[in-house]
């Protein structure tokens, strides 16, 4: 069989591979069709607000009109003021919750033990060098001392290969690809958001299943196809969320969010639609730009951007990476701004997306998160790609991830430096 550098195929042993195999790709799917929503989610924790007792007496002479208006006022007033306050102490709770949620999902004790052996056979130092704050699973490296930093907050969001809505897949190898993979970060002490994109070739360990469901073992094969093997759900997130760390020596990863690329055009116009210069000549049948063009997508034009890609040349995803990156920068300052005008936008699109969406990030978190993230900076300064060099294998294209560059990456996003 030739080469190609489109689609990839599961690697499964003894398991024949054909109809319903995880995800395609090449042609624009249906039509986009609406929202819903439906979603995964641990719980709402919404608290209910109670209703008060009104209290009347008998036998009293009736008041003047202007004096029932006035007493009718100031009964209203009252009555706002008690629901504002249970409000605000019921989104109080919530934020607690939420943070309180999140920061106990994750351990970096892998991450800090892996970067240490590394450090060690980079030449770095990793013990106590004379420094008067020097911790245990410190690094110095060129002559930088490094920490990490326990109050990042990770995020795992995958775009994934499938145009309806959320439903069970079919059978363990159909759970649809990941053809979009980002890690959001959320760093409280630099008040800013940084973004990493993993290219959906990306070789990696990747747990292989059967159709049946029965585990093949590990093989490292493309980071996309891990969500493939599941069920479209949770457990196909959970998959991937263990990959991503793994690959990230242990990173921790505090949540995941799943998105049908169908819902594209849903995210995209929540925010008014996104502007920016296309960076290469792309022909999607009834639309067309050019490489340089100033161009604002609405709808289905941004499911093409991210999306499409021509699957005979070589790089293809690559350079679909670097679209994907430059509308993520363009989207995420149209939503800061949009959350510094409605606090309750993130909640508001996460109702609307949820048909689309699989996630365990909760209500309460989202919560917690959204005034938090909205003072935060983002910028291009802050988007990274993970550097590595594409090859042809086999039969699909692989990405290998630059092992000493990824160990400077964590340095510079998770770790922070010791003055």
């Amino acid at each position: 069989m030739g080469n190609r550098a489109g689609r990839t195929e599961p690697p499964v042993s003894r398991v024949r591979t054909g109809r319903g195999s995880p995800g395609r790709e090449g042609e624009a799917g249906p039509g986009y069709t609406g929202c819903g929503t439906y979603g995964r989610r641990r719980g709402d924790g919404m608290p209910a607000a109670g209703q008060g007792e009104r209290r009347g007496g008998k036998g009293r002479k009736a008041r003047s009109a202007g004096a029932r208006v006035g007493h009718a006022l100031v009964t209203v007033l009252l009555a706002a003021a008690v629901l504002v306050s249970a409000g605000a102490v019921g989104f109080l709770v919530l934020q607690i919750a939420g943070k309180n949620s999140l920061y106990s999902r994750a351990d970096s004790s892998s991450l800090v033990m892996t970067l240490s052996g590394m450090a060690v056979e980079l030449g770095d130092a990793v013990q106590d060098d004379g420094a008067e704050d020097w911790q245990e699973g410190d690094i110095r490296y060129n002559g930088i001392h490094y920490r990490y930093n326990a109050d990042v907050l990770t995020f795992l969001f995958m775009g994934i290969d499938e145009m309806g809505e959320v439903k069970p897949a079919e059978d363990s190898m159909s759970g649809g690809q990941a053809d979009a993979v980002f890690l959001l970060v959320l760093d409280p002490h630099e008040k800013e958001i940084s973004v990493i994109g993993i290219p959906r070739d990306t070789m990696a360990e990747v747990e292989v299943y059967s159709r049946e469901g029965v585990y093949q073992g590990k093989r490292k094969v493309q980071i996309a196809l891990q969500h493939a093997y599941g069920d479209g759900g949770a457990l196909s997130c959970e998959r991937s969320m263990a990959a991503v760390s793994n690959l990230f020596y242990g990173l921790p990863i505090h949540g995941y969010c799943a998105v049908n690329m169908g819902a594209v055009p849903l995210l995209n116009d929540a925010v008014g639609g996104v502007s920016l210069k296309a960076l290469e000549t792309l022909d999607f049948g009834s639309y067309h730009m050019e490489a340089g063009e100033e161009i604002h997508l609405e709808g289905m034009q941004a499911y093409y951007y991210l999306h499409d890609r021509d699957t005979t040349s070589f790089n293809s995803a690559g350079r679909r990476l670097e679209r994907q990156k430059q509308y993520l920068a363009a989207y995420a300052a149209a939503a800061l701004e949009a959350v510094k005008a409605d606090i309750t936008f993130p909640i508001t699109l996460y109702n609307t997306l949820s048909k689309y969406m699989v996630t365990d990030v909760t209500v309460d978190e989202v919560s917690f998160l959204a005034p938090q993230v909205s003072g935060y900076r983002f910028g291009g300064e802050n988007m990274y790609v993970l550097s590595g060099s594409t090859i042809m294998g086999e039969r699909f294209e692989e990405f290998h991830v630059d092992e000493e560059a990824l160990y400077r990456l964590i340095l510079e996003v998770f770790y922070e430096e010791v003055i």
